[in-house]
């Protein structure tokens, strides 16, 4: 066993102990409080100063499906670029251990990411969600069950389909129709197998692509739908509900200009990247404010860095959201309980619980400052020295 004591302790579970304690078992903790009973023969790890979270969560990335390190032209594995609908890839296959961004997650307090395809297409594949921890293979960090499906409005289907290769969708109106015909037909796909499961004589040919679908159909998968623009959200939320679907809205940059509506129709929220450029027209509205603005319209959302090893600077980013009137208590559970409720995994991760996976970060002081560097990291109980090979 192992015993961490003396930090302050941020559990994200309604209760923070200025000096705590907390017991790990194995790759599961075992207690938590101000004291906690400690068996004979444990280790200790004393903390006095630092502070101890939940390993942090970023539910949006795209670490090792966007290589690094990068090539030159670039050879990136996030975007299937050779059809609007690619339900059939999987992130999974394009899952490296050793991709760097991996490591530069973990030694910046992240002990779980997302990730998935790009926005290139307009139902671009599915995702997973996975550990930072040393591993060999996939099986070492993928975690079962969190798979979700990508979609994507916007300019980036447009500019890949309708610019580079002159053809559908070149506009708004053919994305959108072109995502309503994917649904349309997995719906009908779906009929048919279930037509087919109580009569095989009319089991339908199998469908690679629509398989994929039938879940999302279904309600059984998460849709993950990028969209920066206002009128892009609506329409996204639009067709989610036509086909009941279970979703987020990626990125929602402009959603500040639509609180009404995405209270109104309960919409879940991954906010980010926070510090984007005007390198496109539909992020010109981009604003270090819309948190605050979120929190106060009581509004569900995570944060995100939306990037590869970018993500190790997500902290900072909502340091600089909480400067814009983000609440702590918020910052806090926007990259820890609610990426993991969204991902389905708050049983297991998210908040420092006895039960759940050791996954917790140890940081020279407040996790939101640039003053502050993550010290250690600790995935299923293992214990990562982020100091000990230097600084990057």
């Amino acid at each position: 066993m192992l015993l961490l004591k003396n930090a302050k302790v941020v559990t994200v579970a309604g209760k923070t102990y200025e000096k705590g304690m907390v017991l790990i078992d194995g790759d599961r903790i075992k207690s938590v409080g101000a004291s906690v009973r400690v068996p004979a023969g444990t280790k200790t790890l004393d903390l006095a100063g630092k502070w101890l979270t939940p390993g942090f969560i970023d539910a949006h990335t795209h670490i090792s499906t966007f290589n690094e390190p990068a090539t030159m032209p670039s050879v990136l594995d996030g975007n299937e670029k050779t059809d609007p609908v690619t339900a059939q890839v999987r992130a999974i296959d394009a899952l490296n251990p050793f991709d760097t961004g991996i490591e530069a997650a973990r030694r910046a307090g992240f002990t779980v990411c997302y990730t998935g395809p790009g926005s290139a297409n307009v139902c671009g594949g599915i995702g997973v969600s996975f550990k930072t921890k040393k591993g060999a293979t996939v099986y070492d960090i993928a975690i079962p069950g969190s798979e979700h499906m990508k979609f994507a409005m916007g300019e980036n289907p447009k500019r890949v389909y309708g610019v580079e290769q002159h053809r559908a969708p070149m506009t708004r109106m053919g994305l959108a129709a072109v995502m309503r015909k994917a649904l349309y037909e997995a719906l009908d796909y779906s009929e048919e197998l279930k037509r087919g499961e109580k009569d095989p004589r009319k089991k339908p040919k199998r469908s690679f692509t629509l398989d994929e679908l039938v879940p999302v159909v279904r309600g059984e998968r998460k849709c993950r739908i990028h969209a920066h623009r206002a009128d892009d959200i609506v329409t996204a939320v639009r067709i989610a509900e036509e086909f009941h679907l279970d979703y987020s809205i990626e990125h929602c940059t402009e959603g500040y200009k639509i609180l009404d509506f995405l209270k109104e129709h309960h919409v879940d929220c991954v906010v980010g990247p926070l510090a984007m450029g005007p390198s496109k027209m539909e992020i010109w509205g981009r604003r270090l404010t819309t948190p605050a603005k979120f929190e106060a319209a009581g509004i569900n959302f995570c944060l995100t860095q939306d990037a590869s090893s970018g993500t190790k600077y997500l902290p900072v980013y909502v340091g600089l959201c909480i400067a814009r009137g983000l609440s702590e208590n918020t910052a806090f559970e926007a990259v820890t309980i609610r990426p993991a409720r969204l991902l389905g995994l708050a049983g297991r991760m998210g908040s420092i619980e006895p039960g759940k996976d050791a996954d917790l970060a140890v940081w020279s002081g407040n996790p939101f400052s640039n003053l502050t560097l993550c010290e250690k990291t600790i995935v299923d109980g293992e214990v990562y020295d982020n100091l000990e090979n230097g600084l990057d």
